[in-house]
């Protein structure tokens, strides 16, 4: 299968998703561009997932029988890199060229077939539109009798799109149970706080009564993430949605839970402190902070 085989514990995977918020803010202090908050706090979700849940082969990224993923809010790409690196997709080492000209990984995902990454199956980055091509997509696998399985992740902002609602609604109609949305409900935007811009709870309700069966959960607790996403696997009849509650910028003391770190890097002294609460994993970083004197 791929280079990194799956972790079996809560703690190896929580390690890991230590590693990815490293590798996080060396992307972004080289590049001195790009999002910091969201990907940060969503280290743990794409770390179960890929390293536990899906059905994938990095060696293989387009096999047949693998679980299909999309990420609407494309703005959180750098921790969609930094996964799919430590996963065995891509080069650890091409994660320094993060939105450079010409490279890979540019600040919203594309697909290898357009100059972008093996793994991803769609550009993204226009707010609203990954759900509707997920529940397609659950559509379709059903039409073509396959039990590929399909996750969606989306902002909790994101849900101020009123096409986010039109695809809820065809989901449900439909009874796409081979789709998973998990919700980043970190209740920040680029502009505030969510309920500041405008209201979306109560949320849990709103997907009650779009017939949806729906989970809240814990976005940083691993053992509650992984068993919420083996539910949501096994339940039949109903499309699924994980809230995950979640700190924008978790595990950097000074951007945790402040929407002001949504679309920002940290500079060389704010990522030399983040470095030091993150603490070194056994995995290795692909940047030295001795190289941050030269840049």
């Amino acid at each position: 299968m791929s280079k990194n085989p799956n972790l079996k514990t809560a703690e190896e995977l929580s390690e890991m998703a230590r590693q990815i918020r490293r590798d996080i803010i060396n992307m972004l202090v080289i590049a001195q561009t790009g999002h910091s908050g969201g990907p940060l706090g969503m280290a743990d979700i794409f770390t179960a997932l890929y390293f536990n849940k899906m059905k994938l082969d990095s060696s293989n990224p387009e096999m047949n029988d693998r679980d299909y993923f999309f990420l609407s809010i494309g703005h959180i790409a750098p921790v969609w890199y930094a996964t799919l690196a430590r996963r065995g997709y891509i080069p650890v080492e091409e994660l320094r060229t993060l939105r450079r000209i010409n490279g890979r990984l540019q600040g919203h995902p594309a697909p290898a077939k357009t100059h972008g990454v093996p793994g991803v199956e769609i550009a993204s980055g226009s707010l609203g539109q990954g759900l509707s091509i997920a529940v397609g997509m659950a559509i379709g696998l059903r039409m073509n009798g396959k039990d590929n399985y399909v996750f969606c992740i989306n902002g909790d902002g994101e849900l101020q799109e009123g096409q986010i609602w039109e695809a809820i609604m065809t989901a449900a109609h439909h009874k796409t149970d081979n789709l998973t949305m998990i919700v980043d409900r970190n209740q920040c935007q680029i502009d505030n706080r969510t309920e500041l811009v405008q209201e979306l709870e109560p949320l849990k309700e709103k997907f009650h009564a779009f017939n949806w069966h729906t989970y809240e959960i814990d976005g940083h607790n691993m053992k509650e993430i992984l068993h919420a996403i083996d539910e949501a696997k096994a339940y039949k009849g109903k499309p699924t949605v994980i809230i995950a509650n979640t700190l924008m910028g978790k595990g950097v003391s000074f951007m945790e839970d402040n929407y002001k770190w949504h679309g920002i890097p940290p500079n060389i002294e704010q990522a030399s402190i983040a470095l030091k609460e993150l603490a070194v994993t056994k995995y290795g970083d692909f940047f030295d902070l001795e190289e941050y004197a030269e840049l």
